[in-house]
């Protein structure tokens, strides 16, 4: 039977609005976009009207570990099936707010991705990294625990300490074995971690190097942490694909992005959800404040300077539990927006460029496209008119993943 769209505004992702559009459905693929005047006749269609029709959103940045706090060191005192179950939860609130995609870099989402394409769980499609892997000391560390105790925790595969370029391709491996579709390293120091300094980078050029080549060999690329200028060189002389956060880029990050095709995924939401909430243990909160303005000017620096930009958010707690929790992944776009993109741009880095942060394999997503992925949505209102509609998710009246419809 399928599914007809038909709409005031149709968004294709990439390209200038269409009025008066429709989308058309036959399963999982996408069989027309369009004007309406050349859309062929679907008698057999399910038809729905609303006012825009656009791609599903993608949410470059996550993590799925159920967390209830941000303060990372008590993160580990819930049990590994409890968090797993909040995090299965998450999935129904992203569904909610337009996400049909997942670039989960460090968390549970290898587990969960099975259990969403086995449809055991109703959620987006997740692109998960596994384990992030960080050196001993380093963001991805837990500070305040006993080193082998962290050592330990390797086995639930969301965090793996690894130092020297052996280590490292062997670290890269064990992503790979759990069938990690893309690899997260921490190049820097971050906010969260207790006493590192997000200007320091972390990692060896000769460490990340081994990371990217290993991941390169299986088609996978790396995702890299990075807030201070030496991590974002460093990465970039790797070959890393994303550069995640970009604190303290400037015109020269900028580019040498440029120059290496480098994706920006600024995740300005969790900076904003930080500051605002004042939810933090005092050493992040201190961190974050001293971060939060450099970190917007440098993402309006890489936007006017041309970096390609995807969405990402960095939510990691349980739906419904207030600031940096599930299903507020559309405030992001407001927040480019206020960064200096127009709609029409931010609306691009969460749909048309989000897939290409998995390189070799992305999928043929984020697009209204003829043999495109049926991930849509509809929205009563035109985002164009206004970003803030996508931090409301009242205004998201239909999503389809998959050609199936999970919201409306």
């Amino acid at each position: 039977m399928g599914d007809r769209i038909e709409a005031s505004v149709l968004l294709p992702g990439r390209g200038k609005p269409v009025e008066d559009g429709v989308v058309v459905m036959d399963g999982p693929v996408i069989t027309y976009a369009g004007p309406a005047v050349s859309a062929p006749e679907t008698p057999d269609a399910r038809v729905t009207r609303a006012t825009t029709v656009m791609p599903g959103l993608w949410d470059c940045h996550a993590h799925l570990v159920g967390g209830t706090t941000l303060d990372l060191n008590k993160g580990p005192l819930d049990s590994l099936p409890l968090r797993a179950l909040r995090a299965g939860a998450d999935l129904r609130a992203a569904l909610d707010a337009g996400i049909t995609s997942i670039r989960e870099v460090g968390g549970l989402g290898t587990h969960l991705a099975r259990a969403v394409a086995e449809g055991t769980l109703v959620g987006p499609t997740i692109y998960g990294a596994g384990a992030i892997l960080s050196t001993t000391g380093g963001h991805g560390d837990l500070h305040s625990y006993p080193l082998a105790w962290v050592n330990d925790m390797a086995h639930t595969g969301e965090a793996r300490l690894c130092d020297g370029p052996s280590d490292c391709a062997r670290a890269t491996r064990e992503q790979l074995r759990r069938n990690a579709k893309v690899i997260k390293i921490c190049a820097s120091g971050g906010v969260l971690s207790e006493i590192d300094d997000p200007v320091h980078q972390q990692f060896t050029v000769a460490e990340m190097k081994a990371i990217v080549e290993v991941a390169g060999m299986a088609d996978r690329v790396v995702a890299a942490h990075c807030h201070g200028k030496p991590g974002i060189m460093a990465a970039l002389e790797a070959g890393v694909r994303t550069i995640e956060h970009g604190t303290y880029l400037d015109e020269e990050c900028a580019a040498a992005m440029r120059e290496s095709g480098a994706i920006l995924v600024p995740t300005r939401t969790i900076v904003e959800e930080i500051r605002e909430s004042r939810a933090a243990p005092p050493y992040a909160q201190a961190k974050l404040d001293a971060i939060a303005d450099i970190h917007r000017n440098a993402v309006a620096l890489a936007h006017e300077q041309g970096v390609r930009v995807a969405m990402g958010t960095d939510l990691a707690l349980r739906a419904g539990s207030g600031p940096a929790a599930w299903g507020r992944n559309g405030r992001e776009l407001p927040l480019l927006g206020d960064c200096g993109f127009t709609a029409l741009e931010a609306i691009e880095a969460a749909t048309a460029t989000a897939p290409e942060t998995l390189g070799p394999l992305a999928p043929r997503s984020g697009q209204l496209r003829e043999g495109y992925d049926a991930d849509v949505l509809t929205l009563d209102v035109n985002p164009l008119d206004d970003l803030s509609v996508f931090a409301d998710t009242d205004r998201v009246t239909g999503v389809w993943r998959a050609g199936v419809r999970v919201k409306g």
